[in-house]
């Protein structure tokens, strides 16, 4: 079964970038659509961003044009560049096929604040 390892959070300030990094443990993940959720304290894990086998992107409307998904499959890893950031885009951030399907991983922690 495919495994996932997130890595790239950090603490930033406000307005500023990061890029998340999702390593897929199989090859096979080229095929599946894949998502970077997240998941903020009190909250429900939501979908903020996927991508297609073929490219296809989808993004929340809390962070179109801020963020901005990719894939290599070449590399079985799937990117969340994300600009502009917000407090509120603090979270713990995991990626996952959409739907969902496979087993969570750890995540990646981002914390925005000055």
């Amino acid at each position: 079964q495919v495994q996932f390892v997130e890595s790239g959070g950090d603490l930033v300030q406000p307005g500023g970038s990061l890029r998340l990094s999702c390593a897929a443990s199989q090859r096979t993940f080229s095929i599946y659509a894949m998502g970077w959720y997240r998941q903020a304290p009190g909250n429900q894990r939501e979908l903020v961003a996927s991508i297609t086998s073929v490219g296809r992107t989808y993004y929340a409307d809390s962070v179109k044009g801020r963020f901005t998904i990719s894939r290599d499959n070449a590399k079985n890893t799937v990117y969340l560049h994300m600009n502009s950031l917000k407090p509120e885009d603090t979270a713990v951030y995991y990626c996952n096929g959409v739907p969902s399907g496979f087993p969570w991983g750890q995540g990646t922690q981002v914390t925005v604040s000055s």
